[in-house]
């Protein structure tokens, strides 16, 4: 919430309008006095790196009566205030929604008890009112994420990577108890996440019979060796007939049905709790521009609106279409229709619940489909992290299929050396939480050794191909479709999953990986930032990797509150060093005590990273003194974070589904085997701005800058404004694609489509 509060405050002072807090939500607003206050630039540094909100929020009674609604009017007349950004959930925004359609008759009453002049009603005629969602339950529909999700996932798996340890050392069963009394999407998100053996929601109770299913579910996987069995349960799970299930009744009936070894664990409101995420961060940022943006456009005819996600775009979406929506799947649940619940909740959430049933459930192998078709899948490049989440999703959707699954070790390299072998679906559990890449990973194409490749491909018959990686991984599938017209072997189905921390792959906005990265950057910056409290005025040079792509100093720059980033896309000259160091200089004489620049390792081979460093150091001497910082390896990350986990998951299981749509298209009966050379037979699936898309890859070699190894267009250069504006620099900002008001079911991709945002 304070990045959005953070955003808000500074983009309203940008474009020259009085910014005002209101502390204690609502009920500063009814009570007034020194509630209302005017914020300043400075009165929202150093807040990006703080949980939950610095000017309090607050449950409020009085505002739910007419006769606190008219002081809260009054409040706001006295200081001219028309114009109301709210973040909350859907009760504050359906108080906003009502106190605005209430405005002019409140004002009317206050004329009438002589509290304010009667020209006061003209010229404060209309009170406009712009909505962002901040919810750690992710349960309000019309937004693929709402503020503080992705920190309470954070918590949450940190918490199950903690326990995963222990369970394991001594064979354990956790029950793990989560936020969520009507929304069971933490739950449901930290189960794919983690890869549990079972998740309790409450939008999809189980079927009657559920704990005998458990129990036979939690017995099998300990019968295959596996040591340890999660369970997470929504505090809001129920049954098919409305009985609560609650986490200890879960423990009970594995206690007395198996005897396992069974401790609970209810995480209550440590997921609220701690320091946001670079997701949140940014999601928070943009949306507080978008709102201001939006307040700046409203009339008195436009209905309120929510700033809310639609895959990776901003989107505005009326506020009372929402709250409806958010109110009817709770009214489908009463009803029981938990399939209408479901979709309700949207195709993000619809997808999340289809994609965990699918890798979670295990058929016989008697119920099986039989394919015949064998399906190798490796990692090329750098590890990133999430690598190991798309294997296991890949490895399991391909076995759900009737498809034989294949790993490949070490990239191409292991592939020309035949370092092969079947893998099975026990072979990748607990595969989810590691970081790096389980299988091996080289950078080495296939050019070279095309030959080797085939003849390993023929040796296992090998009909499909799916290859995890960055910019090389691109590379090896172009170079492999172009082998098609000499080896036949290459004239099978092929599809690439972009997993690069450096997100510098064509065709996709994000990359498996990426989120990491930046999660890594971001808690590294603040702890540098937090080394200068209390010492004098200083900045920090920090030097991100990246290559020749400046997403990670860029998007990086903007969760931590960098003053600049240097990147390779944005030229820079010694004229533009200078005025960043003045601007710097002018910053620290007043309050602020620390800056922070980003450098992208290679933005310019000459103004190198201890080039600025000494040159900041020379002309800030007297004002502040510099500090840098090379992050190196360390942005790889451990752990893979929580969306990097699901993104890797999700994308996985559609491209084997993809790819086994196209093996039954491209199967040649009258010759028993696979022929597929056509173009949209070898794509890669990126994210385009709200949709999955598989795009053939020779297409994307036009969008493509081979020789600095990034795409042509970046969609995160329209961030960059945004965060020097949040810096303080006076830039312009390009607002033609700013959300457009969109109906809340056409906000939705299409059937074909996915969501793919968590």
């Amino acid at each position: 919430m304070n990045a959005a509060v953070r955003a808000v405050v500074r983009m309203g002072l940008y474009v020259g309008a009085k910014v005002y807090f209101i502390h204690e939500g609502y009920q500063g607003m009814v009570d007034g006095g020194d509630n209302i206050q005017e914020a300043t630039w400075e009165s929202v540094s150093s807040m990006l790196q703080v949980g939950g909100t610095v000017i309090g929020s607050a449950r409020c009674k009085d505002f739910r009566t007419h006769e606190g609604r008219l002081k809260a009017a009054h409040n706001l007349v006295q200081r001219g205030i028309t114009n109301l950004c709210v973040i909350g959930g859907d009760g504050s925004l359906t108080g906003a929604n009502l106190f605005r359609e209430e405005w002019s008759g409140l004002l009317t009453e206050l004329v009438e008890q002589g509290l304010i002049e009667a020209d006061a009603v003209q010229r404060y005629s209309a009170l406009h009112i712009v909505g962002m969602v901040g919810s750690i339950d992710n349960d309000f529909c019309g937004t693929d994420m709402t503020i503080g999700t992705d920190s309470a996932l954070h918590r949450i798996i940190e918490v199950v990577d903690a326990i995963m340890t222990t369970a394991q050392s001594h064979q354990r069963t956790f029950v793990l108890e989560v936020m969520g009394r009507h929304c069971g999407y933490l739950a449901l998100v930290s189960a794919l996440a983690c890869g549990a053996d079972w998740v309790l929601i409450p939008e999809m109770p189980p079927e009657d019979g559920w704990e005998e299913k458990m129990c036979q579910k939690l017995s099998a996987t300990r019968s295959r060796g596996t040591r340890l069995n999660i369970i997470i349960v929504a505090e809001g799970a129920i049954d098919r007939h409305g009985k609560p299930i609650s986490s200890s009744l879960v423990k009970d009936l594995v206690v007395k049905n198996l005897g396992f070894d069974t401790r609970v664990t209810i995480l209550g409101h440590v997921q609220r709790g701690g320091t946001p995420s670079a997701f949140d961060r940014i999601l928070a940022s943009r949306m507080g521009v978008e709102a201001i943006l939006a307040l700046l456009e409203t009339t008195a005819n436009t209905p309120a609106c929510v700033v809310s996600l639609c895959g990776n775009q901003s989107v505005r979406v009326p506020l009372m279409e929402c709250v409806q929506t958010t109110q009817e799947v709770q009214k489908a649940m009463d009803q029981k229709r938990f399939e209408d619940a479901v979709k309700l909740r949207g195709r993000s959430f619809e997808n999340n619940l289809r994609t965990y049933k699918l890798l979670a459930h295990r058929k016989p192998e008697s119920e099986l489909p039989i394919s015949n078709f064998n399906v190798a899948v490796l990692n090329v490049g750098a590890p990133a992290a999430g690598m190991n989440a798309a294997v296991r999703s890949a490895v399991r959707v391909g076995i759900s299929e009737g498809h034989k699954m294949f790993a490949v070790s070490d990239g191409f390299e292991g592939f020309y050396k035949g370092q092969i072998k079947e893998i099975k679906w026990s072979d990748v559990g607990g595969w989810t939480g590691q970081g790096g890449s389980l299988l091996g990973t080289k950078r080495t194409l296939p050019a070279k050794h095309v030959d080797k490749i085939a003849e390993q491909m023929r040796k296992y018959n090998i009909n499909a191909l799916l290859v995890i990686g960055g910019f090389e991984a691109l590379e090896c599938l172009l170079q492999l479709y172009e082998a098609r017209g000499t080896f036949e072997e290459f004239c099978i189905p092929m599809c690439m999953l972009p997993a690069t921390i450096s997100n510098n792959v064509p065709g996709t906005e994000l990359s498996i990986g990426a989120d990491t990265a930046l999660n890594a950057i971001v808690e590294t910056c603040d702890r540098i930032k937090q080394s200068a409290s209390g010492t004098k005025r200083r900045v920090f040079i920090i030097e991100t990797m990246g290559g020749y792509c400046g997403y990670l100093a860029t998007v990086g720059g903007l969760a931590a509150g960098a003053d600049a980033a240097y990147i390779y896309e944005e030229q820079f000259d010694i004229r533009d060093l200078q005025a960043n160091v003045e601007h710097l200089t002018e910053k620290m004489k007043t309050s602020i005590q620390r800056g922070l620049v980003l450098r992208n390792e290679n933005s310019n081979e000459n103004y190198t990273t201890d080039f600025i460093y000494q040159l900041y150091s020379e002309e800030g001497r007297g004002v502040f003194d510099c500090r840098k910082n090379v992050l190196g390896h360390m942005q790889q990350g451990g752990a893979p974070s929580p969306f990097d986990r699901n993104f890797g998951t999700k994308i996985s299981a559609k491209a084997m589904q993809w790819l086994s749509q196209k093996l039954v298209e491209s199967y040649r009966r009258a010759a028993g085997r696979v022929f597929a050379n056509s173009e949209d037979s070898c794509c890669l699936l990126g994210m385009r701005a709200r949709a999955l898309v598989f795009q053939p890859v020779v297409q994307l070699k036009e969008e493509t800058d081979f020789v600095h190894r990034i795409p042509k267009e970046q969609w995160w250069l329209k961030l960059r404004p945004l965060m020097k504006i949040l810096a303080k620099y006076k830039t312009s900002y390009d607002v033609s694609d700013s959300g457009q008001v969109e109906h809340v079911i056409h906000s939705r991709p299409k059937e074909s489509d996915a969501s793919v945002a968590m």
